[in-house]
């Protein structure tokens, strides 16, 4: 029998203090809901003041975004997304271990029907979620309405916490596929006709990417969304989740017809043109604390750099 794997003190103790912080946080997720969007609007300051390194990401993408606006401007967006962002981390305890009628109660579904017409026609199905707060309850609450969804997930440096998040993800019978597999897993699913739930606005570098407009800067955008949907005739509808005072509500766009063009680079100007639209409409609720322009074409220096 051979030995099990030596595991450094530091890490087993970096677990099992995370173990201790999911009950705590599964026991947060009990109180009433007003109660828990106090604590995360509480705690999203407190983290506002404590998290400098996120902060400042926050602020360099805000200032590229819009530098129409003042500064008070942007940090007051600043501030209220990271009582967003904290107060979906919260919830995400709701999602992961409530009982379903209270995932239904959490989260509200609009727009349906551009989502249940090309899946009842038969056509394999791209849901683009971007990232607001909110994806994680959109996600989840769309399983309950078509379990025969498969989503992408990076793997977690916490095993304890990648185990909490891939169990809760899946309860409700969807597939997780792992970020590093690549696309062939996803092209797999999607030419059986199933449904996948993908955020593909993140900057994951160079490959298969390219450098399009983002509110006016040039991002590393990848391309994989018009590439799966050329080659398994998927439709692609976009499903933009908002968070509310009293829960999330997960709006569905209608189709979008004739996609993706021949011409890559416009099927991704298209997307994030998408994208922005939904930001303007919601601006705390984007994910700024992504670096989402680190990847630069070249000779041009990263704008996170402090030199």
């Amino acid at each position: 029998m051979s030995e099990p794997p030596f595991v450094p003190a530091r890490i087993r103790a970096g677990e099992a203090l995370m173990r201790l912080g999911i009950i705590v946080l599964r026991g947060l997720a009990r109180l009433p809901y007003s109660w828990l969007v106090r604590v995360g609007n509480s705690l999203g300051l407190l983290l506002y003041g404590l998290a400098s390194p996120r902060r400042r990401i926050a602020q360099v993408n805000l200032a590229l975004c819009f530098p129409q606006w003042s500064e008070a401007e942007r940090r007051q967006i600043a501030r209220a997304h990271f009582q967003a962002f904290t107060r979906s981390f919260l919830d995400r305890f709701i999602l992961w271990y409530a009982p379903r009628e209270r995932i239904v109660e959490l989260c509200r579904l609009e727009g349906l029907q551009h989502f249940l017409e090309p899946v009842s026609a038969g056509r394999p199905v791209i849901v683009l979620a971007p990232h607001f707060v909110g994806i994680d309850a959109g996600g989840i609450r769309l399983l309950l309405e078509h379990p025969q969804l498969a989503s992408m997930y990076a793997r977690q440096k916490s095993d304890v916490l990648n185990d909490a998040m891939t169990r809760g993800r899946s309860r409700f019978q969807g597939t997780m596929l792992l970020r590093n597999e690549g696309l062939r897993p996803a092209v797999r699913w999607l030419r059986e006709g199933g449904a996948f739930y993908f955020l593909p606005d993140m900057d994951l570098g160079a490959r298969d990417a390219l450098f399009v407009p983002f509110f006016g800067v040039s991002a590393a955008t990848v391309t994989s969304v018009a590439r799966l949907a050329r080659l398994t005739g998927a439709v692609v509808v976009p499903l933009v989740t908002r968070m509310t005072d009293r829960g999330y509500v997960g709006v569905f766009h209608p189709a979008w017809t004739d996609y993706p063009v021949d011409d890559l680079d416009a099927a991704t100007r298209q997307m994030n043109a998408f994208i922005e639209a939904r930001v303007l409409e919601m601006p705390e609720q984007y994910l700024w604390t992504h670096r989402r322009f680190k990847t630069r074409p070249p000779g041009e220096a990263s704008p996170y750099d402090r030199r």
